[in-house]
């Protein structure tokens, strides 16, 4: 099974020689440690790369991005109707924090930046439909590393909310138009790299504090490699 990796975003400037391979990467290690027959390309639209033809691809993942969903770049009006073709042509497709965004923005849904602030640290989400590609004993709760203020604040209408909590309570979703899944956290992330990227705005975006507690949350283990099976699960069973 091939994956094609939508790149939408680069690490900030100032750490990006720490993390040379991006996004694609973590998740080539992530998903690949639950599946080592899968195999990766990138196709990267924040470099300039035009986007294939949804029809020739097995599975699409979507990453995340320092851009939102309102962002006036020259291909996000793009990537919004390309997801529209890759959903019409049902290749299965996983979007991640931007990701999991501009899919729910491109489908009907409403993006935005949410008056509840920043997110970060690690949150934990109650699962509110339990989907087939969970496995036979899926858990209550899930909880991963967050770092986004844009929220799907209303969902596609053909969307199946999975899981939330009050932060953000459509933070992972299902759609029936296609096979499509997202989710807001980012099981791509280590500790190290959230911590890395709280600290590129400590002092400036986010006060010492609400860094502080956001490393503090850690300590609640994360569940990527819960998530990771979930994804290749779903990749799976639509093939």
């Amino acid at each position: 099974m091939r994956l094609t990796i939508i790149e939408t975003g680069l690490p900030p400037e100032s750490i990006r020689d720490d993390y040379p391979e991006g996004y694609p990467k973590m998740f080539e290690e992530l998903i690949g440690a639950a599946d080592d027959e899968m195999t990766f390309e990138t196709v990267s639209v924040v470099k300039g790369d035009p986007l294939p033809d949804p029809e020739t691809l097995e599975a699409i993942l979507i990453t995340g991005s320092a851009y939102g969903v309102y962002d006036d770049v020259p291909w996000m009006c793009t990537l919004k109707e390309w997801i529209g073709f890759a959903a019409e042509h049902q290749v299965p497709m996983i979007g991640i924090c931007f990701g999991h965004q501009v899919i729910a923005d491109a489908l009907g849904g409403d993006v935005r930046k949410s008056d509840k602030g920043w997110g970060l640290g690690r949150h934990t989400y109650q699962i509110r439909h339990k989907a087939a590609w969970m496995g036979p004993n899926p858990p209550e709760t899930f909880s991963v590393g967050v770092s986004h203020q844009d929220q799907v604040l209303s969902p596609p209408p053909d969307a199946i909310v999975i899981g939330g909590n009050d932060f953000a309570p459509n933070a992972a979703l299902a759609y029936s138009r296609g096979p499509i899944i997202s989710f807001q956290g980012h099981p791509e992330f280590s500790d190290k790299f959230l911590e890395d990227l709280y600290n590129v705005r400590r002092g400036t975006r986010f006060t010492d504090a609400f860094v502080d507690e956001a490393v503090e949350s850690f300590k609640t283990p994360d569940d990527n490699k819960v998530m990771a099976r979930w994804m290749v699960n779903f990749i799976h069973a639509r093939h």
